[in-house]
């Protein structure tokens, strides 16, 4: 792999995955996974500091986004969280990885917690940020406030919702990251910077399957039925795992991923970012790096 920041791309049986890679490819790997609605423009912080601790950076963009396509147009174009894990276990099958350290971010974080239950022995660190593990399924109880941060969740399940989307997928992402982190105050380049990973012309079947999928109002696809059952009863994860979350965030309440400590075998922490909403890793960028970089530092 190449030691400069560029586009690269590798194949797996359903994508060709687009991914940006940094530093000497004999340096430890990082892997990290971005969320909804995100890219790989999400952890530009994050890329100085990780090189300069002596690791290669990987950032791949989910099904659905930036560069990330299907082989073909017959492959369902589903967002269940199986299917997340599943591309994420395979893109660092198809480059070869052995063993490595994960960061993800909301979808990003969900598929981190797949691999990481699934391979673990593949994987030196977990990190996750703005979701808590054991909160994927659709009989899971929620608050009434936690009820109300879902809404898109339900309306997505509509016609309305789902033609909104459609019709003005920026306007509506925009929307989401103004609701989900009050305190942020983003300039439109960098939200524009990333929107343009949702003019990939997958974005919008596999965000309203994701969602309609994850409440049950949506069938799966059975290329993921023994992951799917796997998943059911919430392994646990045998990772060194550090959660990070926003003490603001609008999607996903603190109290979400309050208390999952069951849900973990090995070292785990779970650290509250003052002022930051959904996407603390943009808004506080000083203080995620710091946890970030400790966490990767303690022996695998």
């Amino acid at each position: 792999m190449p030691q400069t920041n560029h586009l690269s791309f590798v194949d797996t049986d359903q994508l060709r995955i687009g991914f940006e890679v940094s530093g000497p490819p004999d340096a430890p790997p990082v892997v990290l996974l971005h969320g909804w609605p995100d890219d790989v423009r999400t952890w530009d912080a994050l890329l100085r500091p990780l090189r300069a601790a002596g690791y290669q950076v990987i950032r791949p963009y989910l099904r659905g986004y930036g560069p990330t396509r299907f082989h073909t147009d017959s492959t369902p174009r589903s967002g269940q969280l199986a299917a997340l894990g599943s591309d994420l276990m395979a893109f660092v099958d198809a480059l070869g990885l052995q063993r490595y350290a994960l960061i993800g971010h909301d979808w990003g974080a969900r598929a981190a917690y797949i691999a990481a239950s699934q391979t673990p022995e593949r994987i030196s660190h977990c990190i996750a940020l703005s979701v808590g593990w054991g909160t994927n399924r659709p009989d899971q109880k929620l608050t009434l406030q936690q009820s109300r941060n879902y809404w898109y969740h339900w309306y997505f399940a509509t016609d309305r919702g789902a033609a909104e989307l459609r019709e003005d997928r920026r306007a509506f992402t925009r929307f989401m990251w103004h609701s989900w982190s009050p305190s942020w105050k983003f300039a439109e380049s960098e939200f524009n910077n990333t929107a343009a990973s949702f003019d990939n012309p997958d974005w919008v079947d596999i965000c309203l399957h994701s969602y309609r999928h994850r409440w049950g109002f949506a069938e799966g696809d059975p290329t993921y039925a023994a992951l799917e059952a796997r998943l059911q009863d919430t392994p646990r994860v045998m990772v060194p795992t550090l959660v990070l979350h926003g003490a603001e965030d609008g999607a996903n309440a603190p109290a979400t991923s309050e208390g999952r400590d069951k849900f973990f075998g090995k070292d785990y922490r779970r650290v509250l970012i003052p002022g930051a909403g959904h996407f603390p890793q943009r808004e506080r960028p000083d203080e995620v790096t710091e946890e970030i970089m400790a966490w990767l530092a303690r022996p695998a």
